[in-house]
């Protein structure tokens, strides 16, 4: 077998399914040609299965993977996010840089083997209990980007801006000041992280969170660190979110933004569910990203995203694993379709005029909107992308029998027993062979050591 090499019967491209396609990279892991309608050369290995791009997870908080289930069950008549907000505060207080290492090392495990190949994880926990610093600023992130590294994740790493609990610049709460940090802070830990070899971007955790001002020096800052640094906020996620910001700017947070920050293509605008018409056409003109996380979103009961709205004025979006009660690139996809139907009782409402095959059309769509937020070269199976990309068993009942155009409806739609994802690779290099990660017991040990130290 020829190094850096793989050849396909059939592969994913961005201009649609082609067949008899040769993959070469560089060691360095990014793909030097992509030739379709080509012959096997002799030494090179033959894919399993057919080969799709590997999907970009936009927005994570990798600790609420140890309270996934915790917060299913009703403390409150009037149960929302709010209230769910107040126990996963709770919980953050009690990680530490060993149980994060721990748990974000068994969830980019579960990623990976979903098909999820880099992760932008949006981090707030930078300082230890009651906000006493640690010696190290990047004690926290260090452990993540330990665990990112350790099982071949590719990691952007998102350090938020989080100075006040609320609009009109209140302080933060007790249960906050593990988060609190200023622009200074944040951009002195990109600079550190990134002498270590760590993609950064800066995340203002949300308008509620931040001031004009403090908002405009991180970005200046990370402008002058690196000016195609990924910028990443939550925004109109809550109603009440949004009716708190038209009182205190008289504007809904998008068109606030939109109204005084250049927002361009790097950006990820996280949830936005509760855009106007007006909102959504004017941030699809900015070709930013709408970051979606439809099974944190339906978990949390925040709304559902406009996307046939969004979609039909050429927005960009991609997908997220948020909160990780779920980690499936399928299950994101299907729920984001599912609920459209709903919304407009019609089905394969977010297929296209070029692409009628709907999980084609929503599989494509989140790995091209994925790939500018992500500050990564993740474009798809292209020339000077990285060779992110997975192997489907097409001998798996879900995909038995299909076309290749109707392989990613089988992936997204077909809900049937063990995942068809055979093979995985990063950045040309195979961390899942045969469904499973080299260290994947290990790390579910580790993990379930940290929940008995979390969950007392």
């Amino acid at each position: 077998m020829t190094d850096h090499a793989l050849y396909a019967a059939d592969a994913l491209l961005p201009e649609g399914w082609r067949r008899n396609v040769l993959l070469r990279w560089s060691a360095e892991g990014s793909l030097l040609a992509v030739d379709a309608e080509t012959k096997k050369p002799a030494n090179v290995d033959q894919a399993g299965g057919p080969v799709i791009p590997g999907m970009p997870n936009l927005h994570c908080h990798a600790f609420q993977r140890a309270m996934a289930g915790l917060a299913e069950f009703r403390g409150d008549s009037q149960d929302s996010f709010w209230t769910w907000r107040d126990l996963m505060y709770k919980f953050a207080a009690r990680i530490t840089p060993e149980t994060q290492y721990a748990i974000a090392r068994h969830l980019y495990i579960e990623m990976l083997k979903a098909g999820y190949t880099s992760v932008c994880e949006f981090h707030y926990i930078h300082h230890g209990p009651g906000g006493i610093p640690y010696d190290d600023p990047a004690e926290m992130a260090a452990h993540i980007a330990a665990a990112a590294r350790d099982v071949g994740i590719g990691l952007t790493f998102l350090p938020v801006l989080y100075q006040y609990s609320g609009f009109g610049e209140r302080p933060l709460r007790p249960d906050q000041l593990r988060f609190g940090s200023d622009p200074e802070w944040i951009l002195d830990l990109v600079v550190r992280l990134m002498k270590a070899g760590v993609r950064c971007g800066v995340a203002p955790h949300s308008l509620r969170a931040v001031s004009q001002d403090s908002l405009r020096s991180l970005l200046d800052g990370a402008d002058g660190i690196d000016p195609t640094t990924p910028v990443h906020i939550h925004i109109a996620e809550q109603v009440a979110e949004v009716k708190d910001c038209v009182a205190h700017t008289g504007a809904p947070p998008v068109d606030w933004l939109l109204d005084h920050f250049d927002v361009d293509d790097r950006w990820c605008l996280v949830h936005a569910t509760h855009m106007s018409p007006t909102e959504s056409s004017r941030l699809a003109q900015t070709e930013a990203t709408a970051g979606l996380c439809p099974t944190t979103e339906a978990n949390l009961g925040d709304g559902v995203f406009d996307a046939e709205g969004y979609s039909s004025d050429a927005g960009r979006w991609g997908i997220g694993s948020d909160s990780n009660i779920s980690v499936s690139v399928a299950e994101e996809l299907r729920l984001l379709e599912y609920a459209q139907r709903l919304r407009h009782r019609r089905r394969n409402v977010l297929a296209a005029s070029e692409t009628p095959e709907v999980g084609q059309a929503l599989y494509i769509a989140a790995v091209e909107g994925g790939a500018a937020p992500s500050g990564r070269s993740l474009g798809g199976l292209n020339v000077g992308q990285r060779a992110d990309f997975v192997i489907l068993d097409e001998s798996h009942p879900s995909l038995a029998m299909k076309a290749p155009s109707q392989m990613l409806s089988g992936f997204v739609f077909c809900n049937h027993g063990p995942s068809p994802i055979r093979d995985v690779f990063v950045g040309g290099q195979r961390v899942v062979s045969e469904q499973r990660h080299s260290a994947e017991r290990e790390a579910a040990e580790d993990y379930r050591q940290a929940l008995q130290s979390l969950i007392r």
